[in-house]
């Protein structure tokens, strides 16, 4: 079929406005990366838009390693991003298993008493008290359990227990399955989509947590990446790694580290990503729409 001149011209303006909103959102994450590896006293120098590094130079990822709170922060973050996100999908699963559950009393209630949960709370400060008083104050649980489920989490996962048919769980309890093995072994496996985008959900939460962690935490050894990046970006506490650097490149200096610590700490979130990204769009819609 012959295309007409209208639709060529909106084919040509489509096209140039994809690519103009491509470069507006990538070049912020272009800069950051050859920022971070321009020569500190160039960069600073340097006006206008960034093409490229301007003499290229890992010093600044060298002292931003140095940092003494860099490392103790990834092992911090690493261990609460996968022990979180393990007790956060098995909770979220459990529960979301039970909302599906035919024979449930008092379901319906319960799921509007669930769902008031992600629409109201109590508040910041009876939140900060509750956590005080159950001894997880200064403890890395602290980022873990308090908020291990999420009510909106819950709900996709429970909508995509649902899409599944039914007739799967009936025979398996006609063979003698019980309940977890119905979970673990059916309907888990048969909804990995969804468990892949609740990984994505959770492990970015987890790993960009900082505001509890800046609550909870006084001891700064306990302090996941994210707190540490804060402390350094925001905060300008460099932990002395422009030591030995003259007054006037140290200010310099400082300005690549803040651009190598937000890449240290955005990239293991960015490689994660393209291994789940085909699971995305077909976890979130698996039972959004019905017919």
């Amino acid at each position: 079929m012959k295309e007409t001149l209208s639709r060529k011209v909106f084919v040509a303006c489509n096209t140039i406005f994809m690519i103009l909103l491509c470069i507006v959102t990538l070049y912020p994450i272009w800069y950051v990366v050859v920022a971070s590896l321009s020569d500190p006293v160039s960069l600073m120098a340097h006006t206008g838009i960034l093409y490229k590094p301007l003499g290229f130079s890992l010093e600044a990822y060298s002292r931003a390693m140095e940092h003494p709170l860099i490392m103790s922060g990834y092992a911090n973050t690493l261990f609460i991003l996968v022990v979180g996100v393990v007790i956060s999908l098995v909770l979220t699963a459990v529960g979301a298993f039970f909302l599906t559950r035919s024979n449930v009393m008092l379901k319906r209630p319960i799921s509007l008493m669930i769902l008031f949960t992600m629409f109201f709370n109590g508040g910041m400060i009876p939140f900060y008290f509750a956590v005080k008083d159950v001894g997880l104050y200064n403890s890395t649980w602290s980022l873990i359990i308090p908020t291990a489920i999420s009510t909106f989490n819950l709900m996709v996962m429970k909508a995509g227990f649902e899409a599944l048919p039914a007739s799967l769980e009936e025979s398996a309890k006609i063979d003698g399955a019980g309940h977890l093995t119905v979970l673990f072994r059916i309907v888990i496996p048969l909804a990995l989509p969804t468990v892949a985008v609740m990984i994505l959900y959770y492990g970015v939460g987890y790993w960009n947590a900082w505001f509890y962690a800046s609550i909870f935490l006084q001891d700064d050894a306990k302090w996941p990446l994210q707190l540490v990046a804060r402390q350094i970006l925001i905060v300008n506490d460099s932990g002395g790694v422009t030591a030995g650097v003259d007054s006037g490149a140290q200010l310099a200096i400082s300005e690549t580290i803040k651009y190598a610590v937000i890449v240290i700490t955005s990239l293991p979130i960015i490689v994660l990503y393209p291994f789940l990204q085909k699971y995305f769009v077909k976890g979130v819609m698996i039972g959004a729409v019905k017919g």
